[in-house]
């Protein structure tokens, strides 16, 4: 079963070593590891669930009074990992979603509960750096499918308080579709 495992600290220079340590712990694979705003540091790794959380128990122990935020999802859905990397661009799609959030953690999970919801593509998934440490996801496809994928996604949001704005753009402008990427 593929797991995603993400830490959050407010050092960058914590936030390299722990990065170190997390990957020499378990057989992991590293999906971001980069400052974000505001002067903080994200790290997310993908593998099997023993090793993801092996990963971030030993990330939490050496980053200590440091992390802000750790999570592990299990059965994470691809498109998640892909969109964090931008590596899926759609054809052209009926419509468009962004979900936008205050902190990142809510924007993996929005995403993951998204495209488990509805038949959509991830297109981004946006992780607060040069945006002030918020997050969004922006989706495609069909225009009921992104307005369930909204709804499902955005629901986790707006229980912790953490959703910022969510919308639906039907048949997006051709420029507007491109900006996105």
């Amino acid at each position: 079963m593929q797991a995603i495992g993400f830490l959050e600290l407010n050092s960058i220079a914590r936030g390299v070593e722990v990065a170190d340590i997390m990957l020499k712990t378990a057989d992991v694979k590293l999906v971001v590891a980069k400052p974000s705003c505001p002067g903080k540091y994200v790290i997310f790794v993908t593998g099997n669930v023993a090793a993801v959380n092996a990963s971030i128990d030993a990330g939490g122990q050496i980053g200590k009074n440091n992390v802000l935020d750790k999570i592990v999802i299990a059965n994470i859905h691809p498109q998640v990992i892909q969109a964090i990397n931008m590596t899926a661009i759609p054809p052209a799609p009926n419509a468009v979603g962004v979900m936008e959030f205050f902190d990142i953690t809510t924007s993996i999970i929005a995403a993951d509960a998204a495209v488990k919801a509805a038949d959509i593509t991830l297109i981004d998934i946006r992780l607060g750096i040069g945006i002030g440490g918020k997050s969004f996801v922006v989706l495609a496809g069909e225009v009921s499918a992104v307005e369930e994928a909204l709804k499902c996604g955005a629901a986790f949001g707006e229980d912790k308080g953490m959703l910022v704005n969510k919308v639906v753009i039907p048949k997006p402008h051709e420029d507007l579709f491109q900006s996105l990427f």
